[in-house]
């Protein structure tokens, strides 16, 4: 496949996909086997109309996180997104990177857990993969350009992503949560100080956050694990749950998680949520 188009290798890669891995249910309506076109452009976060004419080779110069996004979105191996970038025209994400790719496995492990809250962070705190629960809890991350789906961002910049944030505090005490976001940012810097993304954000947020700067010197080592975190539902008011970060190490992934203990308010509230979700789809 090494001599195909971008374009391609993009339909090829879409007819493979199986709808129901991705989360969307089987049909005997389907006309093809894998995603449609409008579910890919989901997916990436992008217009369904860019998506075709990315397939038809009018779009002849996707950007590096336009390809991520596609990648992520068709979940495919290493080699065929470094295949996918260089169709494109640009070169693979170099070793010793913050990865993007969500294994088959976590997306399996994380479908099955669809009736709650469920995001996947990359080891920078870039929003990877929701569910709909989540975005029923804390907004719906589409509306937000990739590069402000991210969690350091979001509590620390200046554009879309902190503005779409839902209020959050951590019984762990002030600004714990955002401490520990700066201290899991060092840790990454660590294991990836030739990532220039990882770099840029951390520049970027020194020299507009005041607040970061303050908190870079000494926010410690200590990875986030699990804190109960209370979120400023627009409808729902407060709502406190369990919030537990699972790390995937062979990915550098963090997996996070909100339930609830049965017979509590926000158990109660994490039902009302499912069912609001059922009521869209009437």
């Amino acid at each position: 496949m090494s001599d195909l188009t971008f374009g391609a290798l993009l339909r090829g890669w879409r007819d493979r996909l199986d709808p129901a891995e991705a989360g969307y249910p089987r049909s005997a309506r389907r006309r093809a086997p894998g995603l449609r076109r409008e579910e890919l452009a989901e997916l990436a976060g992008l217009s369904v109309e860019y998506v075709l004419r990315l397939e038809q080779g009018r779009a002849t110069n996707p950007s590096p996180q336009v390809v991520a996004a596609v990648a992520r979105a068709l979940r495919l191996t290493t080699t065929e997104r470094d295949q996918l970038f260089r169709a494109a025209g640009l070169l693979a994400p170099r070793d010793r990177t913050v990865g993007t790719r969500v294994p088959p496995s976590v997306h399996r492990l994380v479908d099955r857990l669809g009736d709650l809250p469920i995001g996947v962070f990359a080891a920078d705190w870039s929003l990877l993969w929701w569910n709909d629960m989540w975005t029923a809890l804390h907004g719906d991350p589409s509306v937000l350009p990739p590069a402000e789906r991210n969690l350091a961002r979001a509590l620390f910049g200046t554009g879309e992503g902190r503005w779409s944030l839902r209020p959050i505090t951590s019984a762990a005490g002030p600004y714990a949560f955002e401490t520990s976001i700066v201290a899991d940012l060092r840790e990454a810097l660590s294991r990836y100080p030739a990532d220039p993304g990882l770099r840029a954000l951390v520049d970027d947020l020194r020299e507009t956050s005041p607040f970061f700067c303050e908190l870079w010197p000494v926010a410690g080592i200590e990875q986030l694990a699990g804190d109960l975190k209370t979120i400023g539902h627009p409808e729902l008011g407060d709502v406190t749950l369990d919030c537990d970060v699972l790390t995937v190490p062979g990915a550098d992934l963090r997996i996070v998680t909100y339930t609830a203990a049965p017979g509590t308010r926000g158990a109660d509230q994490l039902d009302a949520l499912r069912g609001s979700l059922v009521s869209e789809t009437r």
